[in-house]
């Protein structure tokens, strides 16, 4: 492999082809780290903070390495960017003749086989769909690759995109008559033959598990997988490591299942009928309960006894329809594929009222439109283990955000890496001078009434004092809801001119334009928001934490695994509950700096993080920002920055180096040195 001293240094290629490069230590180690892990068939384990440039840092190697590389990504977006920025860039800069392609799941490309299906049906739920119905067809025709995020037009959530792309269930394979032309087909040749592969986490695990999505045949071809923001790896493989079924699934095959009567068993008169029970079946179950979302443990559900006659009944309409698919399966390739996937549907549920599953916990999800019936492993360790198992390989997990204290202990022990190296790398920004963390005096217990009412009266002169410019990141849509009502209030109440945006009145996107081009707006969000946004400079310089973000206890997946870990007489709360908030506080802090120039303050208000025996574990798995009880001092901050012209200044603040007892209750410890 060439040099990385030279290829990162001042003078480097690197420097040459990017305005205002500078070596980071951090970046180059890092390399460095990954490279040896390639080239010795290794698996690594590494977290770099925010700004070390861990992009570079690993595909540099990886690009030079010769080998076939998989890179797996937390989004379509992530992907598209390495896809079309990042990997270019390197290419260019190195000058290595390395060939690039991307691979998405299936339903992100045209079907020209369900668009042509759509187009004589004409069945749409809204005028929007029927708009976009010749915009797909023009795209489709002049596309190179099929891409949904290529047609801007129409937009990535519409309700048109399901019944022109296809689904694992309702592709026909090699007896569609457009399988030459078939956009995913041509996407998994040109992945077979690049050298650098593209894809994202969702389409790895897919295929692991179902060999559906075009990798089976790359993953054996493969020297190098490396994922980046690979904190998000446990969620995404336990729910492709269980199994789940829809009432979505279900109208979905009843939905396909009538079109195919319609045109090829049209004097078959008991199939429309068979669709049509097995359709209001499921509508039945999903009215079962009553509300617009949540989860539930099986057991919960089960004591509804609607609930189970309506399951039966779903499963014996199914059943039913299955029974006449297969008597007319031969009359065509579209009534044969129904027929399969009613089968498949069938055993799935079958298979998730079966109670003998002791490794899996099963679960209800109750969504706006639709009810799933889910069952997640307790542990995703030993079957994940087991894919890096085989032709040796290097594995790459990278993310800002995988361990506690430099501890990589908790994220090991979920994917089943226990023997893997690990590498930390810190940011390279000066947080001492550019950021504070604020832990305000005087809130109650986050569990107690009013506790929403009592961050809104603290976050209000620290809006004031920032002049807006803040993110306000809550740990549940019902506490966003409520601190919006509250903010928007106070605003209108003391004569605030600052923007407020609501996480829901738009895209992310749109909302992340406005929120820049604004430059003093508030923005309350949850979930969406904590991670994958980069705003840089003035426009973010506050980011307000409600609570530390526990999962709810009463997450049915949680609690059995909590159940799980405390019977074998571990201490769950240490070993699961807490790290798994330290990684999500730590994503939620890092929107603050993001640039080496950025300048603000993280507002964390659950008092826990201070009287709390763990809290100093918390506060300690943070960049290593000053810290303040004081408002004062937060409000000096930004006044400073004002005066000045700047976003914020360098901060100066210093903490009393002995405290009382008492006043140990009111602030955070001295800082020590290599504390952080």
């Amino acid at each position: 492999m060439p040099d990385l001293d030279q290829i990162f240094s001042e003078s480097g290629p690197l420097a040459q082809a990017a305005e205002g490069y500078r070596l980071r230590p951090q970046q180059l180690e890092m390399a460095h780290a990954i490279a040896g892990a390639i080239e010795k068939h290794e698996v690594l384990v590494a977290e770099a903070g925010t700004g070390t440039g861990k992009t570079f840092a690993y595909l540099i190697p990886a690009l030079l390495s010769g080998g076939k590389v998989i890179v797996s990504t937390g989004t379509k977006t992530l992907q598209d960017q390495l896809f079309n920025r990042d990997i270019p860039a390197v290419r260019d800069a190195l000058q290595v003749p390395v060939t690039v392609a991307m691979l998405k799941g299936r339903a992100n490309y045209v079907c020209h086989y369900h668009l042509e299906r759509a187009r004589n049906e004409g069945r749409f739920f809204n005028r929007e769909d029927v708009k976009y119905l010749p915009l797909i067809e023009r795209y489709a025709k002049v596309s190179a690759d099929g891409d949904k995020s290529g047609l801007g037009a129409v937009p990535e959530d519409a309700g048109i995109w399901p019944f022109v792309t296809s689904s694992r269930d309702n592709c026909l394979g090699q007896e569609c008559a457009h399988h030459k032309d078939c956009f995913v087909l041509d996407a998994r040749r040109r992945a077979q033959a690049a050298d650098v592969v593209v894809v994202n986490h969702h389409l790895f695990f897919a295929d692991v598990m179902l060999r559906d999505e075009g990798l089976a045949e790359l993953l054996p071809a493969s020297n190098t997988v490396i994922f980046d923001e690979a904190h998000q790896l446990p969620e995404t493989a336990s729910l492709f490591f269980g199994d789940s079924l829809s009432t979505s699934q279900i109208l979905e095959l009843a939905r396909d299942s009538l079109g195919e009567a319609l045109t090829s068993a049209k004097d078959f008169t008991p199939l429309p009928d068979a669709t049509a029970a097995l359709e209001k079946a499921a509508r039945d179950l999903r009215l079962v309960f009553s509300q617009d979302s949540g989860r539930m443990p099986v057991q919960r559900a089960q004591a509804l006894p609607a609930f189970n006659d309506a399951l039966a009944k779903m499963g014996g309409r199914l059943d039913d329809l299955v029974k006449l698919l297969e008597s007319q399966a031969e009359r065509s390739e579209g009534l044969e594929h129904c027929w399969q996937r009613g089968q498949e549907l069938a055993g799935k549920l079958r298979h998730w009222q079966d109670e003998s599953g002791l490794d899996f916990v099963r679960w209800v999800e109750v969504f706006s439109h639709a009810l799933q019936l889910n069952a997640t492993p307790l542990s995703i360790a030993e079957i994940f283990s087991k894919q890096l198992a085989g032709q040796p390989r290097a594995w790459i997990f990278t993310s800002a955000t995988l361990a506690v204290k430099k501890d990589f202990s908790h994220y090991q022990g979920q994917m089943g890496l226990l023997d893997a190296a690990t590498g930390y790398w810190e940011s390279p920004f000066d947080y001492e001078k550019q950021a504070i963390l604020y832990a305000p005096q005087g809130l109650p217990d986050p569990n107690s009434g009013g506790y929403t009412a009592s961050v809104v009266a603290a976050a209000l002169p620290v809006i004031r004092a920032s002049g807006g410019r803040a993110f306000v990141l809550c740990t549940s849509l019902r506490a966003m809801r409520e601190a919006h009502g509250l903010l928007r209030e106070a605003f209108d109440k003391e004569g605030l001119d600052f923007p407020l945006l609501l996480q829901g009145e738009g895209s992310r996107t749109e909302l992340l334009e406005r929120f820049r081009k604004l430059g003093n707006a508030v923005l309350v969000a949850s979930q969406s928001f904590w991670e994958g946004v980069d705003v840089r400079g003035s426009a973010l310089s506050l980011v307000i934490i409600d609570k530390l973000p526990f999962s709810p206890p009463d997450d049915p997946v949680l609690a059995a695994r909590i159940e799980k870990i405390n019977r074998e007489g571990r201490n769950a709360f240490m070993e699961y509950q807490l790290p798994h908030a330290v990684i999500t506080l730590k994503q939620g802090a890092g929107r603050l700096i993001r640039d080496e120039t950025d300048r603000g303050v993280l507002m964390i208000c659950d008092p826990r993080m201070i009287t709390k025996t763990y809290g100093k574990r918390i506060w300690q798995s943070l960049p290593p920002m000053k810290r303040t009880r004081e408002l004062k001092e937060v409000e000096a901050f930004f006044n400073q920055a004002a005066s000045h012209g700047e976003a914020a200044p360098p901060c100066t603040l210093t903490l009393s180096p002995t405290l009382s007892r008492r006043e140990r209750g009111r602030s955070f410890p001295p800082p020590q040195a290599g504390e952080g």
